[in-house]
């Protein structure tokens, strides 16, 4: 690795100039992704929410959560890499922690970005070999709309009073389109608070209750179909819509699944 250098997606410059072996991870996505290219005996603190691998996650050790991370503890725990997210981290623990090891933060919005992140980390790791074979595997699972077919439209919940939504510059957004749905709410950013209300006039096709981050459950159903009758509303799985890296070997399946049960 000697000689190596990543720009992480914020523009921070980390040298390769040895094996990292004391790795932090901040995110649930990348936590995973991670654990699918290393043994848990190089990963050293993971965050209360970083749920996957199940047969892996138990051997590391939890350093809080990912809005809450317990700095002192990380510190204490001497690592020589952490990795992190713009949106899943806050700026003023990251800035604390890049104080005393290297820290390498991603921003995904995109497949684009997914890609340079897994490309980076199989740098950081030493796993070049097995981060190209990861991208090839999900670029060889994508599917996309039927040709010709318009795409289906989608009102995207992730939290309930008030109900909120997903904007167009989101990986979720991304998502969606890599599912063949059309957002709603493409023209909009970030996650807009939002009225079934307002969407009396002209329904979405479909409304979609994510798992997560609010654990929407079949008894939600009932309330959002009698407020948009002529929507079909779901349940769907927000770690398949909304988890990068690893996680996308799943959730190309689970899309081309989904749009099966809805006759699309």
């Amino acid at each position: 690795m000697a000689n190596k250098r990543v720009v992480d997606q914020l523009g921070h410059e980390i040298i390769c100039d040895k094996t990292f072996r004391r790795i932090v991870s901040t995110v649930p996505s990348q936590t995973e992704t991670i654990l699918h290219f290393i043994e848990p005996d190089r990963l050293i603190g993971r965050t209360k929410f970083c749920i996957h691998p199940k047969d892996k996650k138990d051997l590391v050790e939890k350093i809080g959560g990912t809005k809450n991370l317990q700095v002192d503890k990380i510190i204490d725990l001497q690592p020589d890499l952490i990795i992190a997210n713009k949106e899943e981290n806050t700026q003023e623990q990251i800035a604390t922690l890049q104080n005393h090891a290297p820290c390498y933060v991603s921003d995904i919005k995109n497949m684009k970005d997914v890609f340079n992140m897994v490309n980076d980390l199989g740098i950081l790791l030493n796993c070049e070999d097995q981060a190209e074979a990861l991208i090839s595997t999900i670029q060889k699972l994508k599917t996309t709309k039927p040709n010709g077919a318009k795409p289906k439209s989608v009102l995207y919940l992730i939290w309930k009073d008030p109900y909120m939504s997903v904007g167009g510059d989101t990986f979720i957004h991304s998502m969606l389109r890599e599912a063949g749905f059309k957002n709603i709410h493409e023209f909009k950013t970030r996650y807009p608070i939002c009225s079934l209300e307002s969407f009396t006039d002209d329904p979405p096709d479909f409304v979609f209750l994510s798992s997560e981050p609010y654990p929407f459950k079949e008894k939600h159903i009932k309330a959002v179909q009698n407020e948009l009758p002529h929507s079909k509303v779901l349940l769907v799985d927000g770690e398949l819509f909304s988890w990068y890296g690893s996680r996308l070997l799943k959730s190309y399946p689970y899309f081309k699944q989904l749009r099966k049960e809805l006759s699309l």
